[in-house]
């Protein structure tokens, strides 16, 4: 209807704002923790702890908050309360480098972000619905990766001219941009039901169970096991790089760790329009794969180019992994799970079941990196993609067919034949 398209040409603007400012709230302050903590005499082992603390909790949370967003008619509140919590991290992560006071700022944060990706997601296809979700989604990571860039860039300035407090500063600022550009999203502009992928009607109780979607869905089964894999050895690289350079004194830190969140979002802008491209013509199975393929030869250049000069090949690289799968994971939820109501609970199993590769990663790469060396650390990290490739191309006669694009669903509602659910 004409009331319909007008609110949703009318949140579109404001859910892209949404997505740029929302990049340095989530990630902004991460790499720079890092150094930040190194500069307060905390070790890299120790550094890693903490991230995966954060990263523990988060994960445990994110299945049962992509499942509520199903059920919710107020998805905006769940973007609005991380942001939130982002404030009060990075107040209190100033206040004191304490170990535990540092790992409850980075619990809280955590739990409070694991509803936000599943959130927007969500908003997103209430918004566009499904016919128009795949190109969406790649607006929305091109404005994400462009948030990073830009707050990585301003990060690296005010730390080199006011100190890392400045860094911390800014992220509480792109938290609050965030509340209010998703508070500038009118409400009738998001369908409920087709955000959560709702195609026929049903008594069906709302409260989906995501890990039952995740176990009953093969492909998305595999897919979520091979994201395990390759966020085991993708979520450490980028702090890491960034603390060995730093240790070696071969750059000034702040600027240094923007620099490599530069040049890999900006390669990410790219990237998830081209995800979108090849996604359309050809399906995500490429896409996913090209992304797989990425992070081995990553690792090795890593190990390889410990430099300041390094940091070119390793982020471009990052770009392309990340970058790829930043459009294609989302999109391949929606569409293996279109018509079952169940695609925020799918999309909130699979970020846990690849947040438990994360998680790990810093934690993992910190002790490696203490003990044995950076270099023996990259080639660990860069190595575990190798089974995320071998998962790929084993199933890729189950993938292959969930990947393609369905015809578009009519708008009468019919019972689901989701691909792969058993």
């Amino acid at each position: 209807m004409t009331s319909g398209n007008a609110d949703r040409d009318k949140a579109l603007r404001p859910l892209l704002a949404l997505n740029f400012f929302m990049a340095d709230m989530q990630a902004g302050i991460g790499p720079f923790l890092g150094v930040f903590l190194l500069a307060h005499g905390w070790q890299s082992g120790w550094i890693g702890t903490v991230m995966t603390t954060g990263g523990v909790a988060g994960m445990m949370m994110t299945t049962p908050a992509g499942a509520l967003i199903d059920t919710t008619g107020r998805k905006k509140l769940f973007v609005i309360i991380p942001g939130i919590c982002t404030v009060m991290a990075s107040g209190t992560v100033l206040l004191s480098q304490q170990f535990w006071l540092v790992a409850t700022s980075q619990i809280a944060t955590a739990i409070a972000g694991a509803a936000i990706g599943p959130s927007v997601a969500g908003i997103t296809l209430g918004i566009v619905r499904q016919v128009g979700f795949n190109r969406q989604i790649g607006r929305n990571q091109a404005f994400n990766h462009a948030g990073n860039m830009v707050g990585a860039g301003l990060s690296g300035l005010v730390g080199w001219l006011y100190g890392f407090a400045a860094v911390f500063w800014l992220a509480a600022l792109f938290g609050a941009l965030s509340i209010v550009s998703v508070l500038m999203i009118p409400r009738d502009a998001i369908d409920d039901d087709a955000a959560r992928g709702l195609a026929y009607e049903s008594n069906d109780d709302k409260r989906a169970s995501g890990l039952h979607v995740l176990v009953k869905t093969k492909p998305l089964l595999v897919l979520a096991a091979a994201l395990l894999f390759f966020h085991l050895g993708n979520a450490a690289m980028l702090p890491l790089y960034g603390l060995a350079v730093v240790s070696g004194k071969q750059a000034d830190p702040a600027s240094f760790v923007a620099m490599t969140i530069v040049i890999a979002q900006g390669t990410m802008i790219l990237t998830s329009l081209v995800a979108m491209r090849m996604a359309e013509r050809e399906g995500y199975w490429l896409v996913l794969l090209v992304s797989f393929v990425a992070l081995p030869i990553r690792g090795v250049i890593a190990a390889w180019l410990l430099n300041r000069w390094g940091v070119y090949p390793v982020q471009i690289l990052d770009g392309v992994g990340a970058g790829l799968l930043s459009v294609a994971v989302p999109g391949l939820v929606a569409r293996i799970l279109d018509g079952t109501g169940r695609i925020n609970a799918g999309q909130g199993a699979v970020m846990t079941v690849q947040g438990i590769g994360a998680s790990l990663s810093p934690a993992i790469g910190g002790w490696i990196a203490q003990e044995l060396g950076y270099e023996a650390m990259f080639l660990v990290l860069g190595a575990s993609a190798l089974v995320s490739v071998a998962l790929w191309l084993a199933f890729a006669p189950l993938l292959k067919p969930a990947c393609v694009a369905k015809p578009d669903r009519a708008a009468p509602r019919m019972a689901p034949a989701a691909a792969g659910v058993a």
